[in-house]
C-alpha cells in the first residue's frame, strides 16, 4: 500500500537485495481510500532498476518471479485493458451499504464465499461504482486486483490466484471457483473475472519488452503469487496446522494456516484459500497496525519510527501519563466489522507526552491484536507458534506488549521485515521448479524469541480490561459523526 517492494533471492534462498519505491494514497473524502494504478507500474520499475543497478548480474539468472500484492483493490478496466479510475482499496469504507445489498440478493452468500460482506472486500467497491458511477460501470470489461494489474503490465495475461481471489466474495472458497451467482449480484459474469490458478504454479511469462528492461530473461515464468498475507505466510513457513504469525505492515493481520475449510464470518474472521493446493487459512485483519504508528510519528513531530520507538522504550511501561487509544483511523475489520469506528485517545493528563501517545498507540494495536486472537479460537484455530512479520517486525518493544496481550511467545525471524515479497519470491521458485511447497517454504531462522513478563503482562491486561470498554461506549457516536 505504501511502496513497492522487490526482493530478489538465490538458490539457498538467502536475500541478494531488496528495493523498494513508495507509493501515495489518496484519501478524497471521508472513508475513501484510492490509488492511482499507474503509481504502481512507475514504482515497480524503480524498484527493479534499484535491484539491476546494484545486483544486475544475478537478476541476469533469475529463474522465476513471484507476485504479491494488497488485497481487494478494485482495479477496473475497458475491452482495451485501459484503466477506468482510481482503484478503490483495501482500507476504503465506502460500500457499507452496497454489502447489505449483496447480502439481501445473495442470501447464502456467507455458505458460499466463507465470509461476511465487508465495505474492504472488491465486490461491494464495484457494486458502488454502478451505483454511483454508472458511466464507469458501463464500460468496466475486466476487474483485476492490484499485483494482477502488474501480472496484466508484465505478462499480457489477466490470471488471479486462489489466496488473493478469495477477498474479492466473488470466489466459492470451499470450491476454488468464482461463483456465478456472486458475480451476477453485482452484473458481472466470468468474463470480467481473471483466470485463476494455485500461487504456487505458472501464471504467464515475462514479456520481452518488459524482460529487457529489468534485465531479466525473456518468458521467465511468473507465478500465481498470493495476497500479501498469504505470502507471508510462504515466507515465514506458516503452511501447517497450528502454525500462525502476526503482520504488523500498513494493517494489522493475525494468520493460521490449516487443512480445512473453516469459516466463522460473524465475527469478520476471514476464511480464505492459501497460496498452496488444497490448502485454507483463517486471517483477522485489522486497518490500521504500522500506519497507525507512522501517523502518531508524524503527528507529533518525531524524528523517525525509530527514534519514537526509543523515546516510548526510556520512558518505560509504567510510565505516567499514557492514554488508551482506539486504533480505528480507517473503521476496523475484525472483530467490529465497523467502518464508521474512529481513532481515539481517552486519558490524557497534562503528564501525556509523544513517549505516552506512541506507547498507547502500539498498546491499542496490541489490544485489538488480542480481541482477533479469540476471534480466531472461537472459529476453532490453534495456534502453537506465532511468528511476526513485516515493517513493525523490527520493533521488539512492540514484541514484548504484543507477547504480554495476546499470552504467547512472539518468535522473530532473519528477514522478517521483508515479508511478503519474500514469499513471492519463493513462490516464483516453485512455478519454475515445480519442487514440493513444503520443501521450499520452511521456518527461516529463528532471531529471537518473546516470551511474555509476568510484570509487564499484569499491566498490560489490566489497561486491556479498560480498553475493551470504550468502543461500545462510542459504537452510536462513530456513527452518528459521519452522519
Amino acid at each position: 500500500t505504501s511502496s513497492v517492494k522487490a526482493v530478489l533471492i538465490d538458490e539457498a534462498q538467502a536475500i541478494v537485495g531488496p528495493a523498494s519505491a513508495a507509493v501515495d494514497v489518496a484519501y478524497p473524502r471521508t472513508l475513501w481510500s484510492e490509488q492511482d494504478p499507474a503509481d504502481w507500474w512507475t514504482a515497480t520499475h524503480q524498484a527493479m532498476a534499484a535491484l539491476k543497478a546494484a545486483h544486475g548480474a544475478a537478476l541476469s539468472g533469475v529463474k522465476g518471479i513471484g507476485l504479491s500484492g494488497q488485497m481487494h483493490g478494485a482495479t477496473l478496466f475497458d475491452a482495451n485493458d485501459r484503466v477506468l479510475r482510481p482503484c478503490l482499496l483495501w482500507n476504503d469504507g465506502r460500500s457499507d451499504a452496497q454489502c447489505k445489498t449483496l447480502e439481501a440478493r445473495v442470501p447464502r452468500s456467507r455458505e458460499i464465499t466463507g465470509n461476511l460482506a465487508v465495505a474492504g472486500f472488491t465486490a461491494p467497491k464495484v457494486l458502488w461504482v454502478a451505483e454511483n458511477e454508472p458511466e464507469v460501470f458501463a464500460k468496466v470489461a475486466r476487474v483485476l486486483l492490484p499485483k494482477d494489474a502488474l501480472r496484466l503490465w508484465m505478462t499480457g495475461e489477466a490470471m488471479s490466484d486462489m489466496s488473493d481471489s478469495s477477498g474479492t466474495l466473488w470466489l466459492d472458497v470451499g470450491k476454488r471457483d468464482w461463483s456465478d451467482e456472486m458475480l451476477a449480484a453485482t452484473g458481472l459474469d466470468r468474463s470480467a473475472m481473471p483466470q485463476l490458478a494455485e500461487g504456487s504454479a505458472p501464471a504467464g511469462a515475462l514479456l520481452p519488452e518488459v524482460a529487457a528492461d529489468w534485465g531479466v530473461p525473456a518468458g521467465t515464468v511468473v507465478a500465481g503469487g498470493a495476497g500479501d498475507q498469504a505470502a507471508g505466510a510462504a515466507g515465514v513457513g506458516t503452511v501447517v496446522p497450528g502454525r500462525g504469525f502476526l503482520s504488523l505492515g500498513t494493517s494489522a493481520v493475525y494468520f493460521v494456516a490449516g487443512e480445512a475449510y473453516a469459516p466463522n464470518p460473524a465475527r469478520a474472521v476471514h476464511a480464505f484459500c492459501h497460496c498452496f493446493p488444497d490448502t485454507w487459512h483463517q486471517m483477522a485483519v485489522m486497518l490500521s497496525g504500522g500506519s497507525a504508528f507512522a501517523w502518531v510519528t508524524e503527528a507529533t513531530g518525531a524524528t523517525d519510527e525509530g527514534a519514537l520507538m526509543d523515546e516510548v522504550d526510556a520512558a518505560g511501561h509504567d510510565a505516567p501519563g499514557v492514554p488508551l487509544f482506539l486504533p480505528y483511523l480507517t473503521g476496523e475489520r475484525t472483530p467490529l466489522n465497523d467502518p464508521h469506528a474512529k481513532g481515539v485517545f481517552f486519558g490524557m493528563t497534562k503528564q501525556t507526552d509523544r513517549a505516552a501517545l506512541a506507547r498507547a498507540v502500539m498498546e491499542g494495536v496490541a489490544f485489538n491484536c488480542a480481541e482477533c486472537g479469540e476471534a480466531l479460537a472461537e472459529a476453532g484455530a490453534h495456534v502453537d507458534m506465532v511468528s511476526v512479520i513485516g515493517g513493525g517486525a523490527r520493533s521488539r518493544l512492540w514484541g514484548r506488549i504484543l507477547a504480554a496481550a495476546l499470552g504467547q511467545t512472539m518468535t522473530y525471524h532473519t528477514g522478517g521485515d521483508v515479508g511478503s515479497a519474500f514469499g513471492a519470491a519463493r513462490l516464483g521458485r516453485l512455478a519454475a521448479t515445480g519442487e514440493a511447497p513444503a520443501d521450499v517454504c520452511t521456518l527461516p531462522p529463528v532471531a529471537e524469541e518473546i516470551a511474555p513478563e509476568p510484570a509487564l503482562q499484569d499491566a498490560v491486561l489490566g489497561r486491556m480490561a479498560k480498553w475493551r470498554r470504550l468502543y461500545p461506549a462510542l459504537k452510536d457516536e462513530f456513527r452518528a459523526f459521519d452522519a
